[in-house]
């Protein structure tokens, strides 16, 4: 047992009732008399002519089964004590980190929120948001994600912008630009963005997240109503639906339904991977497209930690990000279908380097090494993919502690009674 911490168990059996007075000191009442000592063989039986048709006959399968019972109870005490045990140590590992401080001055939290230099809080809001919206955003897109932030401001939201292309300068002439926080860092991808700063630390007071890419049109988008249905129907994770006319549509099950509310699973017998009532995973069910993930804050916990540090692309991440959902992802992820997005499928990561290196070069030239640069990192992206497959196998094979929810279910239902 871990932390020195163990349970030694013993049998119990006719000890004490067939002990010599002897060993006593004589100091028995009188009257009173001990049996000898028997051996364990002749109790044993006895016991077992008895159970064979004797006083017991009628009972012995129950007799019998005692004693496994018995084995199973021990085992499941133990298992318990096991993971209490490695919980309070983990807890207790992570408090004396902090015994330097006084335990009323820790604030573990944080936010994204605004703060006056002075006294006047005039041009800053105080009013702290519920949500927040992180766009990754170059300056050729510009007028898109003016519209996007147009539909979230209306709802007190939080803007993040994520400036790949290092542009900030051009941004300040919209009016809410001065109220967003603008990170700009040249040629990065949304995740690596994510995953550097939205700790779950620092937007713990948003209840979600949203985490879109810059070229989606919300004409048909509406924040407040979104929130609604997925508060109402417990989704943890989501999108909204696609518009059927959008451009780079992958799965089927992100295409609106506009017979839907919302939908849970797709029904698709086309292609490779088909999808019927029988299928219980992605991306037939539990599965939202990256270029707009919505997280409840657990979610999102969950998720960045799922981010890996050094793979920027995010390839292969969707496909396990059911396992995030705070429950069964069948019924806690789902795709909103009565507003939803059109997705332009723009690729323009890498594109605004490219722009002004290729000035003085000739269309064809400029096009050729746009061309050679999506592929290097088409090329990276199918890389990193072989990477996180890779790496999630190894884990489940090293983590002898954790249990696939979806592979042995109740095992793992078992596990989530325990801390």
């Amino acid at each position: 047992m871990e932390n020195g911490f163990g349970i030694l168990l013993l049998p119990i059996s006719h000890v004490g009732w067939g002990t010599p007075a002897a060993s006593y000191g004589n100091k028995l009442e009188p009257g009173f008399s001990m049996k000898p000592l028997q051996r364990w063989d002749s109790v044993f039986r006895k016991r077992q002519n008895v159970s064979d048709g004797g006083v017991l006959g009628k009972q012995g399968n129950k007799m019998k089964q005692l004693p496994f019972m018995g084995v199973v109870v021990c085992i499941g005490m133990l298992f318990i004590v096991y993971r209490t045990t490695k919980y309070q140590y983990h807890e207790t590992e992570h408090s004396r980190r902090l015994d330097s401080l006084p335990l009323g001055i820790i604030q573990e939290n944080s936010d994204l929120e605004l703060k006056s230099l002075g006294l006047s809080r005039s041009k800053v809001n105080t009013s702290v948001r519920s949500n927040l919206i992180a766009i990754t955003a170059g300056i050729k897109q510009k007028e898109n994600v003016n519209a996007m932030v147009q539909k979230f401001l209306s709802e007190n939201f939080a803007i993040v912008l994520f400036h790949y292309d290092g542009n900030v300068n051009e941004w300040w002439d919209l009016e809410w630009s001065s109220k967003a926080i603008h990170i700009a860092v040249q040629n990065q991808t949304k995740w690596w963005f994510a995953k550097r700063f939205l700790h779950p630390a620092v937007v713990s007071i948003y209840d979600y997240i949203f985490i879109w890419d810059e070229d989606l049109d919300v004409q048909h988008f509406d924040p407040k109503r979104y929130l609604e249905i997925v508060k109402s129907e417990g989704l943890e994770i989501s999108q909204p639906a696609l518009d059927p006319n959008s451009t780079d549509i992958h799965h089927r099950i992100t295409v609106r339904n506009r017979f839907k509310k919302f939908h849970r699973r797709v029904y698709d017998l086309r292609g490779k991977k088909k999808c019927s009532e029988k299928s219980e995973g992605p991306p037939c069910t539990g599965w939202v497209e990256g270029m707009a993930p919505v997280f409840s804050r657990a979610a999102w916990y969950c998720a960045w930690h799922l981010i890996q540090n050094d793979l920027v692309h995010g390839w292969g991440m969707d496909m396990k990000l059911g396992y995030c959902a705070q429950g069964d992802r069948t019924e806690k992820v789902g795709v909103v279908d009565s507003v939803y997005i059109i997705h332009k499928g723009i690729q323009t990561l890498g594109g605004s380097s490219i722009t002004k290196d290729s000035k003085d070069l000739s269309s064809d030239e400029s096009l050729r090494k746009h061309d050679d640069v999506r592929i290097e990192i088409r090329r990276q992206a199918t890389s990193e993919l072989t990477i996180f497959r890779n790496r999630w196998e190894q884990a489940v094979k090293h983590d002898k502690d954790w249990v696939d929810p979806y592979k042995d279910r109740a095992t793992y239902n078992m596990r989530r009674l325990i801390p």
